[in-house]
């Protein structure tokens, strides 16, 4: 019997069956799926800004929202740079405040690598963005713009070419990119911010207590929080702070610790709940509208013959690389901190040029960085893009060449060519 039209249309326009949208969420927790998203807006964003360029500013331009009483009428753009992106920043928030209760940062002898690494992948980019622009044509205005990592591209390469790295190497990985969001957060809330409206910031910090004092006391319920979050996101946007850090600051007041016969904490749980909308829907609405950037002949020769986007290009491949290396390697050498021991130098080095993988951040920190030459803004997004292009296929290849000596050990590890039931690696004269 056919299925009447009203019924179909229902089903076309309704909710996926469960099954479907459990595996629809499982899929958007994992870091694959949400780099490939990430890469996919970002491309679109390139085609539509290249081939239809008239139609991308148009609707970037295109203004929502109410002006009155606090001034929320903005573009498109801006609600996914300002808005869309504290989704991004909450869950960084969360796991950063997992990683100083339950992760690597709960020790100080543990944390002290990647924290070493972090500082320094951040300061090594700064600086050699402000030695190329310290010239007559530079602008050292944007030295922040080269300091960030991407946590979804860089955890995203790492998954898909280290099917056998050793796993401490992710959680190294994670842990510098979750401080690397940390300083990033504390740049842009420090640097730039401007025009500071004190009763809109104090009205934001009111808010925040409320929500850490309805956490704390057990208050549960999205209906009362989702409100509460986004006036207390609009008056952080209000006051002239950025936006961005109202969420990084709710995402470090959850409790990331369990209590009593808990199995999950409430960090966690909301973590899980909130991260596919942010993998799935945010990060590559921002990517949609923030790489939209014309790549012409001309554009990609300024890229490199101009201070300003050169001194980002440097900045991702070389500064972050030597920054987060050396930053390792003297803190293991002058310090007690230890290498985990199943990791090699090679390993770190792979991983340091993957750190310059810059994209989400570093795209938003351009906007901030030339907020009145939109011209040199685009220079600087053409130049973020280039750079984390370069160190994602230069950490491609050498991930792929410590993937493929972590395999060949395995290999030798099981292998048995005399059948005697023990491995041949055990039997070599040494």
């Amino acid at each position: 019997m056919a299925t009447p039209p009203t019924e179909r249309r229902r089903q076309f326009l309704g909710l996926l069956p469960l099954p479907e949208r459990r595996f629809i969420t499982e899929a958007l927790r994992t870091e694959t799926v949400g780099g490939v998203l990430l890469l996919l807006a970002a491309v679109v964003a390139l085609i539509w800004a290249n081939v239809w360029p008239h139609a991308y500013e148009t609707v970037s331009a295109y203004t929502v929202g109410p002006s009155s009483p606090l001034h929320l009428d903005l573009s498109l753009e801006a609600w996914a740079n300002d808005g869309l992106l504290t989704i991004f920043f909450f869950v960084a928030g969360i796991e950063l405040k997992r990683e100083f209760v339950a992760g690597e940062l709960r020790t100080p002898r543990a944390a002290l690598l990647p924290v070493a690494a972090a500082a320094c992948g951040v300061a090594m980019p700064a600086i050699v963005y402000a030695v190329t622009n310290s010239g007559a044509g530079g602008h050292p205005g944007g030295w922040a713009i080269p300091t960030a990592t991407d946590i979804a591209f860089a955890l995203g390469v790492l998954a898909v070419v280290g099917s056998h790295l050793p796993s401490p190497l992710r959680a190294f990985l994670l842990t510098l990119a979750v401080v690397d969001d940390l300083i990033a957060i504390l740049i842009i809330a420090i640097f730039y911010s401007s025009g500071i409206k004190f009763w809109a910031l104090g009205g934001a910090l009111a808010g925040l207590v409320l929500f850490w004092f309805l956490h704390r006391r057990g208050v549960h319920g999205w209906y009362l929080f989702v409100p509460l979050a986004f006036v207390i996101w609009a008056l952080m946007h209000e006051s002239g702070v950025h936006a961005t850090v109202a969420g990084v600051a709710m995402g470090l007041m959850l409790r990331c610790h369990t209590e009593g016969e808990e199995e999950q904490s409430p960090g966690e749980h909301i973590e899980h709940l909130v991260r596919p909308l942010s993998a799935g829907f945010a990060v590559p609405v921002f990517a949609l509208f923030a790489a939209g950037v014309t790549i012409s002949g001309p554009a990609l020769r300024e890229v490199f013959t101009q201070a300003t986007p050169l001194g980002i290009v440097l900045g991702l491949l070389v500064g972050k690389t030597v920054g987060v290396f050396c930053g390792t390697w003297l803190t293991a050498r002058f310090t007690r901190a230890e290498l985990n021991p199943q990791l090699r130098w090679a390993d770190l080095f792979a991983v340091s040029t993957l750190a310059g993988i810059g994209f989400t951040v570093s795209l938003l920190i351009s906007e901030l960085a030339f907020p009145e030459s939109e011209a040199l803004a685009d220079k600087a997004k053409a130049a973020v893009l280039v750079g984390s292009v370069l160190c994602a296929l230069v950490a491609t290849v050498l991930l792929k060449l410590r993937n493929r000596h972590y395999r060949q050990l395995c290999e030798d590890e099981d292998r048995d060519s005399d059948g005697d039931g023990i491995p041949d690696v055990y039997q070599q004269i040494r």
